[in-house]
């Protein structure tokens, strides 16, 4: 059960919607989501924030950074590694489609885009083994493609968004606090340099040690199958036509 227990907190982490490139400046602050958000996190590629951070773990190349929050009596991470097997444009593609995110994904119960009376958000309800709960979100989401002095660099911004539309189910636990930034650009070999910052609270009776043992073990594991499902991007592609 342990291992479920990881994969299903750091799936978290992989959250996705179908990218719009037509997406405009203001359609983004629309969302909530300022420039500035998506420069503090390009930056972090250059020159990692971690004054006040503890170093979590370290492994297959990916250092893990969190903070303690007093308040939520949990912990904020920020994550740094290399995808060495795909590159960053493969990366991006697949990190926002929605579609193939429900094929490589097996704890993905529920997600969708929908539009709510105007404003478009994701569902996405997570599958937690026997006996939690499982886990829904509903959250907004941006994606920026930068040049950056000539570097090519992807940005995306997700936070929880309150949808009076989409009622919470009986016996799905409503994640209403989460957060996520994720910057990503070629490593100068065959590989993805990455960035990302990341907070949610899943609430209910999870205790504090297990949440913190699965983004340690779950998170690189999550990227492991990130490069997995980037290698099988160009075939699933292929099929759909």
């Amino acid at each position: 059960m342990p291992e479920s227990v990881a994969d299903a907190v750091a799936t978290v982490l992989g959250s996705h919607r179908s990218y719009d490139p037509t997406l405009h400046c203001f359609e983004i602050m629309s969302l909530g989501f300022t420039e500035d958000e998506f420069q503090a996190a390009w930056r972090e590629l250059d020159e990692p924030q971690i004054e006040g951070w503890e170093l979590f773990t370290e492994t297959m190349g990916v250092k893990i950074y969190r903070r303690y929050s007093q308040e939520t009596g949990l912990y904020e991470y920020k994550v740094f590694g290399t995808l060495k097997t795909c590159g960053p444009e493969v990366c991006a593609e697949v990190y926002m489609d929605l579609a193939y995110r429900k094929q490589w994904d097996s704890y993905v119960k529920e997600l969708t885009e929908k539009d709510y009376d105007g404003q478009s958000a994701i569902y996405w309800e997570v599958k937690y083994p026997f006996p939690l709960s499982n886990r829904d979100y509903v959250y907004v989401r941006a994606r920026k493609d930068l040049d950056i002095e000539g570097r090519k660099i992807w940005v995306v911004l997700a936070k929880s968004s309150e949808v009076s539309q989409c009622p919470e189910k009986n016996g799905v636990i409503r994640v209403k606090d989460y957060k996520q930034s994720l910057a990503i650009e070629d490593d100068g070999d065959c590989g993805t340099k990455m960035f990302m910052n990341y907070f949610d609270n899943p609430g209910g009776m999870i205790p504090t040690w297990l949440v913190n043992w699965a983004a340690k073990s779950g998170v690189p594991g999550f990227l492991t199958d990130m490069q997995k499902a980037c290698n099988k991007y160009e075939s699933y592609c292929q099929n759909k036509k």
